[in-house]
């Protein structure tokens, strides 16, 4: 006990620089708010003097105009807080969030900038989040162009409402991007024709987790999205022993066709002879999905996907032959994956005979041996269905009593 709480003393004792360096950060900040005849965001200060107060360093900025500011007082400007981090070299932030603004051109070019910066200046946010922020299409070609050189792991643009031409720009970005590994699109007003642009920019890119809810994706979108992610799943499922389970904590030696027009299970695995190993960095990493890494593998393969209400179901134009193809291609991904951790199909009426074939599936898994799945459905299935999938996409308690013991 005694050493814990002089390890606490010296963690204390460490942090007090930071807090001279927190109060230039928050006057530079003021100052270039009134050059620039801005008004200082109250989160920013508000977080500013808290970290102050409690000897911690800020990591996370988030900008954001109060819901009760009268009508004319000056604007939020996301320029006065870019400079600052600028000249102030301030390279403890970790997450940069913007809610609810207008971004003008000069300000996202700003922000691309700093995306972009490399070597002493490199950019030291890792998260960006734009949420429901209005951006126009130099703008979001701009923010598409810095996706490609930038350090970003997270990117969160929930509640943008983007069209072809402007989602577009920011797929842009994701082509071949080796870093970012969380995408986040919810309640974007996403359609169908983005399946196969999004399921082509996750075979070239390192992202594993994807968040899609509230769009209408439909079963042909979500069909396309999920079918290079499947046929990849399958081939490596039935090249691996059934006993072999890999460590879920690696991220995959991926394979990557020379060759990705197919778009049958068959035609996939015949081509397989054509395939190679390959990463990023040419060497096997050891390291953790969770931990982020500075280059990530590539390639068709999730760790968590999130579809929840997306219109996926058997009714209008797509009908009955829809559902039964993205059904398909679904349960062969949670046979399969081996990477697949978690996969939310909340509020969509995928019907009974869907629900019956993805239990079907979990317990395939299960006998496989591969790691737990976690799948959220509807609950407009048979109570008794239900519960089995719920059973079934539970970590089982034996092993969490086994764990418990063993503390002890």
């Amino acid at each position: 006990m005694p050493r814990e709480k002089e390890g606490k003393r010296k963690t204390k004792g460490a942090l007090l620089p930071i807090i001279p360096t927190l109060k230039k950060f928050l006057k530079t900040y003021e100052k270039y708010c009134a050059q620039t005849q801005t008004s200082v965001c109250p989160a920013i200060k508000r977080d500013l003097k808290t970290s102050i107060n409690n000897e911690q360093i800020l990591r996370k900025f988030v900008l954001v105009r109060p819901d009760d500011s009268p009508p004319g007082i000056l604007p939020i400007s996301l320029e006065p807080l870019l400079m600052t981090v600028q000249d102030e070299c301030f390279t403890l932030g970790r997450e940069i969030c913007i809610w609810g603004l207008q971004l003008s051109n000069p300000e996202m070019a700003r922000l691309a900038l700093l995306l972009e910066s490399k070597g002493c200046t490199t950019c030291p946010f890792t998260t960006l989040e734009l949420i429901d922020c209005k951006m126009d299409l130099w703008s979001l070609g701009r923010l598409g162009k810095a996706l490609q050189s930038s350090s970003l792991q997270t990117l969160v643009l929930d509640y943008c409402k983007f069209g072809n031409e402007e989602i577009e720009r920011i797929f842009s970005g994701l082509e071949n991007n080796q870093r970012l590994q969380v995408l986040s699109l919810r309640y974007c007003g996403l359609g169908p024709q983005i399946g196969p642009r999004l399921g082509s920019i996750i075979c070239q890119s390192a992202i594993c987790e994807l968040h899609l809810d509230g769009n209408y994706l439909q079963c042909s979108g979500a069909l396309d999205l999920l079918r290079p992610v499947a046929e990849y799943a399958e081939m490596q499922g039935k090249d691996q022993p059934a006993t072999c389970s890999p460590d879920p904590r690696h991220p995959p030696q991926l394979l990557q066709a020379k060759q990705r027009g197919s778009s049958t299970l068959n035609q996939i695995t015949k081509s397989s002879g054509a395939l190679t190993m390959k990463t990023t960095s040419g060497k096997k990493r050891k390291k953790g999905i969770k931990k982020k890494l500075k280059n990530s593998e590539v390639g068709p393969w999730l760790v968590k996907l999130y579809l929840a209400d997306n219109g996926i179901d058997g009714k209008g134009k797509e009908g009955e032959n829809n559902l039964l193809e993205f059904t398909q291609i679904l349960t062969c991904l949670i046979k399969y994956s081996a990477h697949l951790r978690e996969i939310d199909l909340g509020n969509n009426v995928l019907g009974e005979m869907a629900a019956a074939d993805i239990l079907e599936a979990l317990r395939a898994r299960k006998t496989g041996k591969l790691p737990v799945l976690k799948v959220t459905v509807t609950p407009q299935i048979s109570s008794d269905t239900f519960m089995s999938i719920w059973e079934n996409s539970k970590k089982s308690s034996t092993t969490h009593k086994k764990r418990k013991k063993a503390r002890n």
